[in-house]
């Protein structure tokens, strides 16, 4: 059996074409969405409604993490669209139309924080399933799915903006994570709360990993967990007992899908 596994496609509609070639199955743990896009300001969905000057400022105040200026300029840029979530709900159905139309059969796909999972109904076809909190047999082996990114302790959630990450409150990401049954492969978007796992070396950041990820694998020792979010870790796989942990990759940059064979 060969599985290709990518994850954080951010856009690269032409690389997810060909992500399945000679594998019987593909597996996509989320961030389909190119939301913003920092090496080329013009694209992303922010480019195309604001521009890549806009997006350039924008870039740049959140590099260099001025919270409050960066927050006062996101709201003026919505502040001048008409119908702000209607013009980003406008633009996700675009990409989604391409990037779905862009996945081979059978594909298993779960969503990333850059996503928007209420959409992906619309999208889903014969051969493309969305699962979240949910598993598949895919090769005589279980495959387990859980979805989006478990919002920090203490952190809200901005539910009237024009664009809202999937971040799942703590309740609710721990409880899709306990609600699988054993698996042998544990697919989920964030990484188990693992230091080396979620340190990104060029963001030079700790991102937030997930304890309830790291909990099943201590308990059921899955074959393999694989997830993505850190696109640049420190470490890109480590053995947890005998479970191999794999960041299979920031497919957007790489177009290589991380391949699994048994």
């Amino acid at each position: 059996m060969r599985v290709h596994v990518v994850s954080d496609v951010h856009g690269n509609v032409e690389a997810l074409k060909r992500a399945g070639d000679g594998a019987d199955v593909l597996v996509v743990l989320g961030d389909l969405i190119d939301f913003v896009d920092y090496h080329d300001h013009g694209n992303g969905i922010l480019g195309r409604v604001f521009g890549p000057e806009k997006v350039a400022r924008f870039a740049e105040l959140r590099r260099s993490r001025r919270g409050p200026e960066f927050g006062a300029y996101i709201r003026s840029l919505w502040a001048s669209l008409t119908d702000p979530a209607q013009t980003v709900a406008d633009a996700v159905r675009e990409q989604y139309a391409e990037l779905f139309g862009a996945m081979t059969a059978p594909t298993y796909a779960t969503p990333g924080n850059v996503d928007a999972p209420y959409l992906w109904p619309e999208f889903e076809r014969e051969g493309i399933r969305a699962l979240d909190g949910e598993t598949a047999e895919i090769g005589g082996l279980t495959f387990g799915f859980v979805g989006g990114v478990r919002l920090p302790d203490g952190a809200t959630l901005r539910t009237h903006s024009a664009w809202v990450p999937y971040l799942r409150v703590a309740e609710e990401y721990d409880a899709a994570v306990a609600s699988l049954p054993p698996v042998d492969v544990l697919c989920t978007h964030q990484p188990p709360a693992v230091p080396e796992l979620t340190y990104d070396v060029i963001a030079r950041s700790q991102e937030a990993g997930a304890a309830s990820v790291l909990e099943r694998i201590n308990a059921d020792q899955p074959r393999w967990s694989l997830f993505g979010h850190v696109h640049q870790p420190l470490s890109q796989r480590m053995r947890i007992g005998r479970t191999e942990c794999v960041n299979v990759g920031h497919f957007k940059r790489t177009e290589q899908p991380y391949v699994l064979r048994w």
